[in-house]
């Protein structure tokens, strides 16, 4: 389960980061209240999966996922580049998240 709860806290964290773009500096009140919302939920969701898990891996599997989830985001609803660079390193980033997956915790 604390697994489940890392992967739910990592896709909130996409959306509080993606909810700050369109809150326009917090001056937008719909838009701020869902990514504070957001942001509430997704360290909730983290402390409930850091009673079982490493701080260390859960922690970088976390923003691993925000950051993998920010940067698709982007890309596909953005228009940011796609270059074979940022590509190359959301890769290294997914692989970096699988292997903290199957790394032994102790």
């Amino acid at each position: 389960m604390a697994w489940f709860f890392l992967a739910m806290a990592g896709l909130f964290e996409i959306g509080w980061a993606v909810g700050l773009k369109y809150s326009d500096g917090m001056s937008k009140p719909i838009p701020t209240l869902l990514t504070g919302a957001s942001m509430v939920i997704s360290i909730a969701f983290l402390a409930a999966a850091l009673r079982e898990l490493p701080l260390a891996a859960a922690y970088a599997v976390w923003t691993g996922i925000g950051t993998v989830g920010t940067a698709l985001f982007g890309i596909f609803y953005l228009a940011e580049a796609a270059t074979e660079l940022r590509l190359l390193a959301i890769g290294l980033i997914v692989v970096g998240i699988v292997l903290l997956k199957l790394a032994p915790a102790s």
